[in-house]
C-alpha cells in the first residue's frame, strides 16, 4: 500500500526543482523517493548538513570514505533499487 506525503514549498522553488529534475529525466516524486530510499540506506540524510558548506572539507570526507571502502550511489542506481523493491513488494525501502 503506498501513502502520500505532501510538502509545502513556494512556487520558485518548487518550479526550480521542476526544472532540475527533468532535466535529469527525472520527475519530482521520483526525485523524492530516491531521497527517501537514500536516506534509509544510509541511515541518515544521504548528504552532510552544515551552516557554511566547506567544499574542501566535503571533498577530503568524500576522498576519505571512498578509500575506506564506501560506495556512492548514483541517480541511476537509486533508482534502480528503488524500482527493484517495488517490483519485489519490499515497501520498508520506499
Amino acid at each position: 500500500m503506498a501513502k502520500t506525503i505532501q510538502v509545502r514549498v513556494d512556487d520558485e522553488l518548487k518550479d526550480s526543482a521542476d526544472s532540475l529534475f527533468i532535466s535529469l529525466g527525472l520527475d519530482t516524486s521520483t526525485a523524492v523517493r530516491m531521497f527517501l530510499v537514500a536516506s534509509t540506506q544510509a541511515g541518515g540524510i544521504p548528504f552532510a548538513i552544515t551552516r557554511h558548506a566547506d567544499r574542501d572539507a566535503a571533498i577530503r570526507e568524500s576522498i576519505s570514505f571512498r578509500k575506506s571502502g564506501g560506495k556512492f550511489l548514483t541517480a541511476e542506481h537509486s533508482l534502480e533499487n528503488a524500482r527493484r523493491a517495488m517490483k519485489a513488494g519490499d515497501e520498508s525501502v520506499l
